[in-house]
């Protein structure tokens, strides 16, 4: 007689191996009672089971055995049913439906049974021994790199604090100019919003020309000419509100375009003036004209800038110290 762990991969193994696409039938059936639905739900459940190792089931004890061999048998009789079901029987088409629905809903009580065998499987498959030596070659390797790195800028002192200072410099320019994308991106959006709001603005420019021109011979159709002062009051009241909102929309919306140019043309300037910001570091070689210079810098950079597309709040961004504050402390240094 078999053992338990015998049965248990058999009835694992076969509905491993089962092909899905036996299931639909359709030239035994029709596609009327086809069961092309239960395919996909099929094929899940035997996903599922494609993950769960066969190795591993020698490591589960009769209980997990039998309630594998159990789930397996179950489901492989739903797909079983399918590959016999008869159509001669009265109500062929309930009893399709129904076995259809079993295999849809088999998928729940399948993975509460295997979610911890594959997990135990997952677990027992990962040689952490293994991965345990590699991180420890690694480390060491890294040790052995330091260590050869650390002799070899004892030995030239020179040299090697000619390349840190190459370093650290490279690292410094490449840091501003990664910094400026930052601007170009926000700059993109800005003109691409911009082009979709100076289509909109045209847009309602033409609609309150078309309107205006349309206003002056409402009065001439049979059904809105006015017959007395009420009525033309009427007429004239309701020309001037439809008038009014399309002109507000038109103010509103040239009022975006506008913004997003000027947000535009900015983020493009600080863009640019973060490009040549270590240019005007490298000019100062003085580390009291240093200050002044990147003190400016950057107020010439986040300060608000005039471009024409959008008015000033008028509240400008000041310096944090004068430049004869500047020179002033510079000089207490010297002394």
């Amino acid at each position: 007689m078999a053992t338990p762990l015998e049965q248990a991969k058999s009835s694992v193994q076969r509905i491993q191996e089962f092909d899905s696409a036996t299931l639909p039938r359709e030239a035994d059936l029709g596609r009327q009672l086809s069961f092309r639905d239960a395919v996909a739900p099929a094929q899940r459940i035997i996903e599922l089971y494609k993950q769960l190792s066969l190795e591993t089931l020698s490591d589960f004890g009769d209980q997990q055995l039998n309630q594998l061999k159990s789930q397996a048998d179950a489901d492989f009789n739903r797909f079983n049913e399918v590959l016999n079901f008869d159509i001669t029987p009265e109500n062929a088409t309930g009893r399709r439906d129904q076995l259809i629905s079993q295999i849809e809903g088999a998928y729940q009580q399948t993975f509460n049974v295997l979610y911890p065998l594959i997990a135990y499987g997952m677990t027992r498959a990962v040689d952490f021994q293994t991965m345990e030596n590699e991180a420890r070659a690694m480390i060491q390797s890294v040790q052995d790199q330091a260590s050869a790195i650390t002799e070899s800028l004892e030995g030239n002192q020179k040299q090697a604090e000619q390349i840190l200072d190459d370093i650290r410099k490279v690292a410094a320019e490449q840091g501003v100019s990664q910094q400026s994308i930052y601007f170009k991106e926000e700059s993109e959006r800005h003109e691409r919003l911009a082009s979709e709001w100076r289509d909109r603005t045209k847009k309602v420019a033409w609609l309150l020309g078309g309107y205006s021109v349309a206003a002056i011979f409402l009065h001439k159709i049979p059904w809105l000419t006015p017959t007395d002062v009420y009525q033309s009051a009427q007429l004239i009241t309701g020309k001037m509100l439809v008038f009014a909102v399309i002109a507000y929309m038109l103010i509103l919306f040239a009022r975006n375009f506008l913004s997003h140019e000027h947000n535009a043309i900015v983020n493009k300037h600080r863009q640019n003036a973060l490009m040549t910001f270590t240019a005007l570091v490298d000019a100062a070689k003085e580390e009291d004209h240093s200050d002044i210079v990147l003190l400016h810098a950057a107020q010439c950079i986040f300060s608000p800038q005039e471009t024409g597309y959008a008015k000033q709040d008028g509240s400008k961004g000041g310096l944090p110290f004068s430049p004869i504050e500047i020179l002033r402390k510079s000089a207490s240094k010297s002394e």
